[in-house]
């Protein structure tokens, strides 16, 4: 079997277990509060990467380390797993599934916009239209198509999945920047974001131990969302001839995902969620379309 071949095996697995997190997440917050679910997901990721980098021989490279490494790992972990779960799973506690979920993924296009003040970057017209064309969709799965009075079926819900994305888009704009090995650095985002969440809990609803049904859905998002799937995905990338050949599979996952949360959690999915969708992830492909013409522009000018 080829590299690229097992790059698509990496890939495609990781898009399947991404996208069975929406069904998971809803399913064990019958159960759990969300704050809990984060608790106890994001201590079974330290859990998973510690014993990752003790197989690998990285735990050794802990030692390396300075003090600034530190500081920037708990600046990270504060946003991720801390600040953007935390306000993910109450966008789920408090939607449905098909919709918290699907927000979510406009961070791409979030990710653009915030590249403007805090990259210094500039952005064409093709750009601005491929963010005006996704951000009609979350209008349209916010307001369930209701757009003649712009009421949203749960504002706050709304208003919280868009906030994940600001959070997730900040965390990979910084996260650029941090130069550790990538697993060092996933083990310590999630050790201090977990000592945040822990803080967090104390002081809000109160340390506990959730039932079976839970706990057994917190491992799981540990695992798989947290964990499992950014070592899948990298080594899809690291495998790969470029980046874009295992890349556009990720497309993929929001559609599976509604497939799963219909049979799975039980969700009527709605037309709006499908139109809304296709609106956000067409504006990411308009998107990347623009980035790459405008590289080949710039390319054929320094020519």
């Amino acid at each position: 079997m080829n590299l690229q071949r097992k790059a698509y095996i990496y890939a495609l697995l990781a898009t399947l277990l991404w996208s069975t997190i929406g069904s998971a997440f809803k399913i064990t917050l019958r159960y759990i509060s969300f704050a809990d679910l984060l608790l106890f997901a994001a201590f079974t990721s330290v859990i998973f990467f510690l014993i990752l980098m003790i197989f690998t021989g990285k735990i050794v490279l802990l030692k390396q380390l300075k003090a600034k490494d530190y500081l920037m790992s708990a600046m990270l972990g504060a946003l991720n797993p801390f600040l953007y779960y935390l306000v993910l799973l109450k966008a789920y506690e408090l939607l449905l599934a098909q919709e918290a979920g699907t927000l979510n993924y406009i961070w791409p296009v979030v990710l653009v916009l915030l590249s403007i003040p805090l990259l210094k970057q500039n952005i064409g017209w093709l750009s601005i239209l491929a963010i005006i064309i996704s951000f009609a969709g979350t209008i349209i799965i916010g307001t369930r198509g209701q757009l003649h009075d712009m009421r949203f079926t749960n504002t706050h819900g709304v208003l919280l999945a868009l906030a994940s994305a600001v959070f997730w888009a900040l965390f990979w704009i910084f996260n650029v920047k941090d130069k550790k090995d990538e697993v060092v650095k996933l083990f310590l985002n999630f050790c201090f974001g977990s000592l945040f969440i822990l803080i967090y809990v104390i002081f809000t609803t109160g340390l506990k131990i959730p039932g079976f049904e839970g706990l057994t859905g917190a491992v799981y998002a540990g695992l798989v969302e947290m964990g499992i799937t950014y070592i899948l995905w990298l080594k899809a990338l690291k495998l790969s001839a470029t980046t874009a050949k295992v890349s556009n599979l990720v497309y993929l996952s929001p559609f599976l995902s509604l497939i799963i949360i219909r049979f799975i959690v039980g969700e009527e999915i709605f037309l709006t969620t499908i139109a809304g969708l296709i609106l956000i992830v067409g504006g990411i492909i308009l998107q990347q379309f623009a980035e790459s013409t405008g590289k080949q522009m710039v390319g054929r000018l320094n020519k």
